[in-house]
């Protein structure tokens, strides 16, 4: 059987093949999970029981989206760029990343899943890079991975292309947290944690955008569906 990889749906005012506002997952990003061998679940993002619903997950996978309710991370005010808030969809995503990385879930988290996972270990974000001159929006750029890092092994190479959509990045990191690849212009492009007792590693670009031809990119869904397997060594609640 696939390991079964739990991903929080996304609010939407519209979809082309519906009638009313949408809960949607990126096509892109399910194919790549597909690919490697993993079964992708979209799931509905409220209710408190966060950890009884992913009990029957063998992984997580933390996608894209709208930002983050800057009060999430102590801000006093809000840019008047930041988009998409919603306050149901935060607190949610921000349950299941926190008890996510305490059990030991294998986690992937991409673009607004890392910000989501550094607010959620206590770090902040830059609510605006500076328009489009300072932000990464519609950019593909070479980012290099710390030599040694857990993004250098799965990916087996220290610089990638990476497509990314977004305009905030990591300012104050989340406990626990370190950098694992920056941008030419110092953003921090990815995270890692070695204090977990699974595996986790965030990106802030989306990988699926170009997964289905850079195998570098696909390969960070092949090692999510792989310490997702049935084993159950990934997880302390089961057993074999």
């Amino acid at each position: 059987m696939r390991p079964l990889i739990a991903i929080p749906a996304r609010f939407s005012a519209s979809a082309s093949a519906l009638r009313y506002a949408a809960e949607v997952s990126a096509r892109a990003l399910v194919e790549a999970v597909w690919r490697a061998g993993g079964e992708p679940a979209t799931i509905h993002p409220a209710g408190d029981d966060v950890a009884g619903r992913l009990s029957r997950f063998d992984g997580l996978l933390l996608p894209g989206g709208g930002d983050v309710a800057p009060h999430r991370y102590g801000a006093a005010d809000t840019h008047e760029d930041v988009y998409d808030v919603d306050d149901e969809q935060d607190a949610f995503d921000l349950a299941l990343a926190r008890h996510a990385l305490a059990a030991g879930l294998p986690t992937l988290a991409v673009c607004r899943g890392l910000q989501v996972v550094n607010v959620a270990l206590g770090g902040t974000l830059e609510q605006d890079m500076g328009g489009p001159e300072g932000g990464h929006r519609h950019v593909v750029h070479p980012v290099s991975l710390r030599p040694g890092s857990l993004l250098e092994q799965v990916t087996g190479t220290q610089k990638v292309e990476a497509s990314c959509f977004h305009h905030q990045r990591v300012d104050r990191l989340g406990g626990g947290l370190s950098p694992a690849a920056y941008a030419a212009d110092g953003t921090v492009e990815a995270l890692e944690h070695d204090g977990l007792p699974g595996w986790f590693t965030a990106v802030q670009w989306h990988p699926e955008d170009t997964a289905h031809r850079d195998p570098a990119q696909q390969s960070l869904f092949d090692a999510l569906v792989r310490e997702s397997g049935h084993d159950g060594s990934h997880d302390p609640r089961r057993r074999p």
